[in-house]
């Protein structure tokens, strides 16, 4: 079988691809490895994919260049990954997020309408889309309908477009709403990047709301197995509607100060902590509900961030030369 896989280059898109060709999956990935970080990181982490996988340099965005791209190919499975990541570049390059995120998203649908035999397209959103909820855990049952970020409404917009076409056209969608992913071969525009390449450099880390953040951190490993567990699961023969949204965190919320002290730890030294304000379009806390996935995937993450982050840590001295 063969699985079509958007955002490759990409962080999650990236490990995806490579524990699909571990169990020996033929992938065919798909990425504009755009400036939004270094394309180098991202060239190096496609530089760890062989075996069973082809490479198509295309910006899903652009339909024609993405059906043409695609001419040829055939796959029976989607995992979309791609999207213009980010809370605060939405700030700055709101377009990005319509033309990847809306048109992108809508581009893939349309892909997936079209292609014979398609069994399923698993999709990222995020837990972005909770917003200004104060509920908490985040529940997929929670109303999402007060974004508080063009990104979060980019992803809120995804799983209502992916509900009409399940409707319309039958076809099984899932969308998983990732809870703040991390491990090697991570984002540098993410705080564990950032603040692990500042203390190891001896310069100050930024805190926002002075540092009194809480975040549902979710180890790589643990994302990946529920991605291919929502692939496994197309469902859509049991429901009214052939599309289904799934929660995919560690399921505890943990304190941004205690992130901290576990990169000081493992890199052995003190961080410079810079207090400043809320970030415009960011949240206080998340903290994921996983029940519903656990009971419909068998979803149960093991990884803890004080067994993570060392890992993290380890991985990117060694990348970083550091």
């Amino acid at each position: 079988m063969t699985i079509l896989v958007t955002g490759v280059a990409g962080f999650i898109g990236f490990h995806t691809a490579k524990a699909l060709l571990a169990r020996g999956e033929a992938v065919v990935g798909i990425d504009n490895l755009n400036d939004y970080y270094d394309p180098q990181l991202k060239r190096d982490r496609l530089a760890q994919l062989d075996a069973d996988f082809t490479f198509l340099h295309c910006d899903f965005s652009d339909f024609p260049a993405l059906t043409a791209a695609l001419a040829g190919h055939s796959f029976d499975r989607i995992i979309h990954l791609g999207a213009q990541a980010g809370v605060g570049y939405s700030l700055k390059d709101p377009h990005s997020y319509v033309r990847s995120n809306l048109a992108g998203h809508l581009n893939m649908l349309e892909i997936t309408r079209q292609t014979n035999g398609l069994r399923h397209m698993v999709y990222a959103s995020s837990s972005s889309v909770y917003g200004a909820n104060t509920k908490l855990p985040f529940s997929v049952d929670d109303r999402a309908d007060h974004p508080v970020s063009l990104y979060a409404a980019t992803k809120r917009a995804d799983e209502l477009m992916s509900e009409s076409y399940a409707h319309l056209f039958a076809i099984p969608l899932t969308g998983l709403r990732f809870f703040t992913v991390y491990g090697p071969w991570g984002r540098p525009d993410m705080a564990l990047w950032r603040f692990t390449e500042r203390i190891l450099k001896g310069t100050p880390i930024p805190l926002y709301n002075g540092g009194r953040m809480r975040r549902d951190f979710t180890y790589i490993d643990d994302i990946i197995g529920g991605i291919l567990l929502a692939l496994d699961c197309p469902h859509g023969a049991a429901r009214v509607s052939a599309h289904r949204v799934f929660n995919l965190g560690n399921s505890r919320s943990e304190d941004l100060g205690h992130l901290v002290e576990l990169i000081e730890a493992a890199t052995g030294k003190a961080a410079i902590r810079e207090l400043l304000p809320m970030q415009p379009g960011d949240v206080h806390e998340t903290f994921a509900d996983i029940a519903a996935t656990t009971a419909a995937l068998g979803f149960a993450p093991t990884t803890s961030i004080e067994a993570g982050i060392p890992k993290f840590v380890d991985w990117y001295r060694g990348y970083a030369g550091l």
